[in-house]
């Protein structure tokens, strides 16, 4: 097969959380370590850190790479989603995966995935993991790809753990409440293996507090550390909290005897985009008439974007706005500036919310919309409407980002 047949059977074969929802979702990590059995335990083959939360893990995992190439080392960074290309979230020192390597993978493993039933997250993992193994890598940034206890990647054991916060997010798997999200999001943590939490919540503290309690495990509050200011180039405001993240766990690796000057911590910093190549974060895409995009969707991300898009200025705001069909919106509905024209459209996905049943909440609101087609055509038309000293903002979605950049 061809890269473009493998990656179409992928998608078209297995079980993706990303394009189907809740049916993708699985209960346990018995599929997960029946493959890595298979593969030969990759993941016992590499150093690695271990990022979860609701907000920032992809951003916090981006900084950890670049810092840690800047220093030399040989380093691999998964992340989901991608935005482009599925090779997106398997690379080493910012380079891709080759297609040739995931060509052969699943031509290598296709009868096993095929009998054992293995959906797409468990099958990408296994490659990641095969790769990094292979490739020896000194050490892989690994984000979680959802909750933490039942995710596929939680089969490693990582140098330091990091739970950048916890939000309302992916409710129908995680839990209603902060507390049953933490114990999910917590679920990666593990006995003398120290943690990283970005974000101290009253609602989350205890509930840390508790799992460690009785492991052995060091647990660190990063917000509640004095930390020197870095400036990254990553522009949205919500990065500070992600670099006080950064810090700490830098701190706690090289304890484990990792080396990182501060010349490197500073440049890996103001170089995540170029050393890792990460999109869609408080993106600038245009100037005259400015267009940004970003990837925030839950109430947490969307409130710190919604806020710095205020602070903008400019004439008149046009947004992009399209979202998955299982969003709350009544959770993010506020946060939507009033004094805006929206292009509401529908995602290329299968999960993405029909643009014409976004409309009619947005009219109840009494929020001025318009519906378009695609996405496309809902940025063509932004573009055709807007002055040069407007703003356009695109987002709602990572899957409306992603038909953009």
């Amino acid at each position: 097969m061809t890269y473009h047949d493998t990656v179409n059977w992928m998608f078209s074969q297995l079980p993706m959380y990303q394009k189907q929802g809740k049916s993708a979702y699985r209960v346990d990590l018995s599929n997960t370590i029946l493959l890595a059995n298979h593969l030969n335990n990759p993941e016992n083959k590499f150093k690695s850190i271990h990022v979860a939360g609701t907000n920032g893990k992809g951003s916090t995992s981006h900084m950890l790479a670049s810092i840690l190439q800047e220093e030399g080392y040989k380093v691999g960074l998964y992340t989901s989603p991608h935005l482009k290309d599925y090779r997106e979230r398997i690379k080493i020192n910012g380079k891709k995966i080759s297609k040739q390597f995931v060509i052969q993978f699943i031509k290598r493993n296709k009868n096993f995935f095929q009998t054992n039933s293995l959906s797409f997250f468990e099958m990408t993992v296994g490659l990641a993991f095969e790769y990094f193994s292979k490739q020896k890598v000194d050490i892989a940034i690994i984000e979680v790809g959802l909750g933490g206890r039942l995710d596929s990647t939680n089969i490693i054991t990582p140098e330091v753990c990091v739970i950048t916060n916890i939000g309302l997010d992916h409710t129908q798997f995680l839990g209603n409440t902060l507390q049953s999200i933490a114990k999910e999001k917590g679920g990666i943590i593990k006995s003398n293996i120290p943690v990283v939490i970005g974000e101290t919540q009253k609602e989350t503290k205890e509930i840390f507090k508790d799992i460690v309690k009785n492991s052995r495990t060091k647990i660190i509050f990063a917000d509640r550390v004095k930390t020197k200011k870095y400036q990254t180039d990553l522009i949205g405001n919500y990065q500070q909290k992600n670099i006080i993240t950064v810090v700490q766990t830098l701190k706690e690796i090289q304890l484990k005897g990792f080396h990182i000057s501060e010349k490197n911590i500073i440049n890996g910093f103001f170089k995540v985009v170029h050393n890792t190549g990460l999109l869609g974060r408080w993106q600038i895409l245009k100037e005259g008439p400015k267009v940004i995009c970003d990837t925030a969707h839950n109430r947490e991300g969307l409130a710190i974007v919604m806020n710095q898009l205020q602070n903008e200025e400019y004439s008149n705001l046009h947004i992009v706005f399209g979202v998955v069909n299982d969003k709350n919106l009544d959770s993010i509905i506020d946060l939507l500036p009033i004094k805006a024209q929206y292009y509401l459209c529908k995602p290329n996905i299968s999960r993405g919310l029909d643009q014409y049943k976004l409309k009619e909440y947005f009219d109840s609101n009494s929020l001025i919309s318009n519906t378009y087609n695609s996405v496309s055509e809902a940025h063509k038309k932004a573009l055709e409407n807007a002055e040069n000293r407007d703003v356009i903002f695109i987002g709602g979605s990572t899957f409306v980002v992603a038909e953009i950049i």
